[in-house]
């Protein structure tokens, strides 16, 4: 280690070189897509609503009538209702964990690890790859915070802007495979999932998505290959661009609260309510761990949750800091709330609205990958189509949705294993996050910097990861088994 930040200099600068020519290439060209987008592409919204005309469009064409799509769009519309407020829950107490003291104290210790300016970058990348396999946004959040720490190191220079493009890996390129994967979360609670994919799916519990053993070696393959590309095409040395030399302020956050002010402020500055809402969440935690498969008892959604609001109210200590973490949350969920109604009225216009033949818009695109599908070519088709779709519906819980009526009734047709199926799409879904400036808002806000700093990285990183999940999708697909839709 000591070798990375003395003579080893030397090296890294030869590796910038090399690596100088096709990074500025691919940045360039990641910098002008950007900037193209950046001016035209409207708020995600946007898209989700012209989704719904589309999709209202093509149930008119299969001959629908028009009084039963807008029926069927109204019905759908509060469907997902218990999954939309699960997911914000998914990205509050994610924040929250991370803005936490202890958090802030371990980012602390973190931050003086490398030694290098490359090895700073693929440490980052690790650790956001890392805790996205628990929350999504713990790990937005907590490697943001962390790049800002390395930053104020002054025996580092390191490039501000491909630390944050690291920090983004995680959701970028692993979220999916991991405990907060919102497709096969959804798909591991029959409670939470609509009754037209319930019956098409049935319940596909973690142990055959994101516990299966070709799920595992793609996250650790994809893992490798995200850390070796974000050191590689790091600048170092002149071309790195520091915060300081990018304008963004590094002061140091707020850690103290301020005193209670009047009598009826004590209990929200005292640990005693914390405590005891604590301990009763633990006698209900020991129990359910304590009583079912823990594998099983996490896939649960709701268990989940509350798993990571009591290890946020606990690492908040004091109830007025947990509530201010939650009210500086809520901003990164309006996403959530006002765009999942339209993808259940979406679901449903593909499930529900069918002309007198009886066939919905979602059999005949069922149908349609079926015909042009083979046993073996479906996942490497489903993947590119999941992940070119995801470029203009940024939400993984309300695209699968969306895609999943359709898509799974060809995996059951064509005989594809379900839960790799489902795999597939996690897989794809993460593709287009790489380049999509909608998920990269919350650690954006954190770094206070803008897409076009950090998506020549990013889009770096998809050239690679583009062909090389593909091929996995493909090649570990024969491995698996077809079984038929359990219904419990």
């Amino acid at each position: 280690m000591k070798q990375l930040s003395g003579a080893g200099k030397t090296g890294e600068a030869g590796i910038e070189e090399r690596a100088q020519g096709p990074a500025g290439a691919l940045e360039r060209m990641a910098a002008g897509v950007t900037r193209w987008s950046e001016r035209w592409f409207p708020d995600a919204y946007i898209f989700a609503a012209i989704a719904v005309i589309v999709v209202a469009l093509g149930s008119l064409a299969a001959g629908a009538p028009v009084q039963q799509v807008g029926i069927a769009f109204g019905d759908g519309f509060w469907s997902l209702i218990p999954f939309t407020m699960q997911m914000a829950i998914v990205a509050i107490s994610g924040y929250v964990v991370a803005v936490s003291p202890p958090a802030a104290r371990v980012i602390v210790w973190l931050a003086r690890l490398p030694r290098g300016p490359r090895s700073a970058v693929a440490f980052v990348a690790l650790v956001s790859i890392f805790a996205a396999l628990f929350n999504w946004a713990i790990s937005l959040i907590f490697s943001g915070l962390l790049v800002r720490a390395l930053a104020r190191r002054t025996d580092l220079r390191v490039d501000y802007r491909a630390a944050g493009a690291a920090a983004y890996l995680g959701m970028g390129a692993t979220w999916a495979l991991g405990l907060s994967s919102s497709a096969s979360q959804l798909q591991a609670n029959p409670a939470s999932l609509p009754k037209a994919l319930y019956a098409i799916t049935g319940v596909i519990p973690f142990s055959e998505t994101i516990f299966l053993p070709q799920s595992m070696l793609m996250l650790a393959v994809l893992t490798v290959a995200s850390v070796l590309v974000a050191a590689l095409s790091a600048p170092a040395g002149a071309r790195a661009r520091t915060a300081q030399e990018l304008g963004v302020p590094l002061e140091e956050p707020a850690g103290a609260l301020e005193k209670p002010k009047r009598p009826g402020d004590w209990l929200e500055y005292s640990p005693v309510v914390t405590v005891l809402l604590v301990l009763l969440g633990a006698l209900w935690i020991g129990h359910t761990f304590g009583t079912k498969n823990p594998a099983v008892a996490i896939s649960d959604l709701n268990t989940y949750n509350f798993v990571f609001l009591m290890i946020g109210m606990l690492l908040s200590w004091r109830p007025r800091r947990f509530l201010d973490a939650v009210a500086k949350s809520v901003p990164s969920t309006a996403g959530v709330l006002i765009q999942f109604p339209l993808y259940g009225g979406i679901a449903f216009i593909l499930t529900k609205a069918a002309p007198a033949s009886g066939v919905p818009l979602a059999t005949h695109l069922s149908h349609f990958f079926v015909a042009i599908s083979s046993h073996a070519s479906f996942p490497a088709l489903m993947g590119i189509y999941s992940a070119v779709l995801g470029f203009f519906v940024p939400s993984g819980g309300g695209k699968w949705v969306v895609e999943a009526p359709y898509v799974m009734a060809a995996a059951n047709a064509l005989h594809v294993h379900l839960g790799w199926a489902v795999t597939v799409y996690n897989a794809a879904e993460a593709l287009p996050n790489l380049v999509n400036p909608f998920w990269m808002l919350p650690l954006l806000g954190v770094l206070g910097l803008r897409a076009r700093d950090v998506v020549g990285f990013t889009f770096t990183q998809l050239v690679v990861h583009f062909p090389l999940v593909i091929f996995m999708l493909w090649a570990l697909a024969p491995t698996l088994t077809y079984h038929p839709p359990v219904m419990p």
